[in-house]
């Protein structure tokens, strides 16, 4: 392995094993543009405050454009390291000799590693809410399609009430908001930077932490030097709101995987994103859906070893923390391309409305409705569930719907029915349900009109000029 930051004190070489257990270029290599960033910022700044010379300040900065477009043809790193920090002045060294480590004034790989993975955490998050739009774009595109498509909702699994499709999409749209919500929050606190903190205690040299901060693009600098390379909150944050996002999606895969089968009938994915048998070749299996529902638990593992690597350690920074970035890649580069691929398969995927409405008219779904019709009329909700439950056994018995139970027959389970009341269609069902938030198509279009405003809004303001 290549010359060390830390070797002076040390006699002796290490032990080989235990330099590649504590590597972290391996998979830390990933934050090289942002270690390039911080870097040019961190060393500007030391020259705008006289720390350094502006010929050595000139000398540095061109060292670091010249790695970076060697990293972007895939050149950098190529020689082993202890990590991306040790590997960046090793190659600057190499380039424009000892005056590279004067980089490493007024700074520690402590605050260096936290800053890195702020920008990163801040990159990747910012994609992955635009992600979140274009998922919840394709939502509110497919709802609209079907404000009139009735299906049957289902409490237990069981068909409870009718509902729309595009009422059962739009709860998926909520659910995403609310995700998009936690993520902002997140970037939000992630907007403080450390660089400048050093190992723990801040620095004696002049450092303005604050332009650093300004140029890095952050909102401020972490006002404490001890907290900024000691926590990793933010990345906690990150992954907790990665593996909530990953079980709504996980849940619509779910309803999507049984959706598709021949017993509901409901939909069908398109090929693209299905996979057949080795020896069954009628078979069209929901493979990626699968996946994404299985992938939810990778995700909740990188939240759980995230939150045990941070439970015990003192202040200030601790080795553990290179346990950090894995947990946090692995998190976005598998929600990243599950929000992709449900968007495409909700996209392109074919709808059964008719199937639908079949089912729809399945299990009773306006026993509800009758009941509330006694309410209506005086009759205790509890009395006239009572009685709406008998019904349903007579129907059960005759093999009927409710709606084909005559008035003449509905008064002689109770006096509480008007004189002519049937049992509503589950159209009629569907349309009686106007409250705020409900089933009704008025009521859906309504939520539709909220849900096109929220997407509007968001693509206006990923099409205006970044100021910063």
């Amino acid at each position: 392995m290549a010359s060390k930051m830390w070797g002076g004190r040390f006699q002796g070489g290490a032990d080989t094993l235990a330099l590649q257990y504590g590597a972290s270029l391996p998979f830390d290599r990933r934050l090289t543009i942002y270690e390039l960033t911080a870097s040019t910022a961190h060393v500007q700044m030391l020259g705008e405050q006289g720390i350094l010379e502006e010929r050595e300040v000139a000398e540095i900065v061109d060292a670091l454009g010249r790695l970076g477009v060697e990293y972007a043809d895939g050149r950098f790193p190529k020689e082993p390291a202890e990590d991306i920090h040790t590997a960046v002045e090793n190659y600057l060294t190499k380039l424009i000799g000892p005056v590279a480590g004067k980089l490493h004034t007024a700074r520690s790989r402590n605050d260096q590693a936290a800053t890195d993975l702020h920008l990163y955490v801040l990159d990747y998050g910012t994609r992955i809410g635009h992600t979140i739009r274009d998922l919840q774009g394709a939502l509110v595109e497919l709802a609209e399609q079907h404000v009139d498509t009735i299906m049957p909702g289902f409490t237990h699994l069981q068909p409870a009430q009718p509902v729309s499709l595009a009422h059962h999409l739009l709860a998926y749209f909520w659910m995403m908001e609310r995700d998009a919500g936690r993520l902002h929050d997140c970037l939000n606190r992630s907007a403080q930077c450390p660089l400048g903190a050093a190992a723990l205690a801040g620095t004696s040299f002049p450092i303005d932490r604050q332009a650093v901060s300004d140029e890095l693009g952050f909102d401020a600098p972490y006002p404490n030097s001890l907290d900024a390379v000691s926590d990793r909150d933010f990345a906690v944050e990150l992954v907790s709101f990665a593996s909530i996002c990953m079980a709504h999606l996980s849940r619509l895969c779910e309803e999507m995987i049984i959706w598709s089968s021949p017993q509901f009938g409901f939909m069908e994915i398109a090929d693209a994103y299905a996979t057949g048998s080795s020896i069954m070749p009628q078979k069209k299996n929901p493979d990626l859906c699968e996946l994404i529902r299985g992938k939810t638990g990778r995700v909740y593992g990188d939240l759980q070893g995230l939150l045990t690597m941070l439970k015990g350690t003192p202040l200030a920074y601790n080795k553990d923390f290179q346990e950090d970035k894995e947990a946090v890649f692995d998190a976005v580069d598998t929600l990243l391309p599950a929000l992709t691929l449900m968007e495409s398969m909700l996209r392109t995927a074919t709808w059964k409305p008719e199937r639908m409405r079949e089912a729809a008219e399945l299990g009773f779904p306006t026993a509800t409705d009758v009941a509330d019709h006694l309410a209506s009329r005086g009759l205790p909700f509890r009395e006239a569930h009572e009685i709406v439950g008998k019904l349903v056994r007579l129907c059960i018995e005759r093999n009927c719907a409710l709606s084909e139970i005559s008035a003449t027959e509905l008064r002689g389970f109770s006096g509480y029915f008007d004189a002519d009341y049937t049992a509503p269609s589950v159209d009629e069902s569907l349309a009686a349900r106007t409250s705020y938030g409900g089933a009704a198509p008025s009521a859906v279009q309504a939520q539709l009109e909220e849900a096109k405003a929220i997407v509007k809004a968001a693509e206006e303001a990923a099409t205006e000029p970044d100021e910063s």
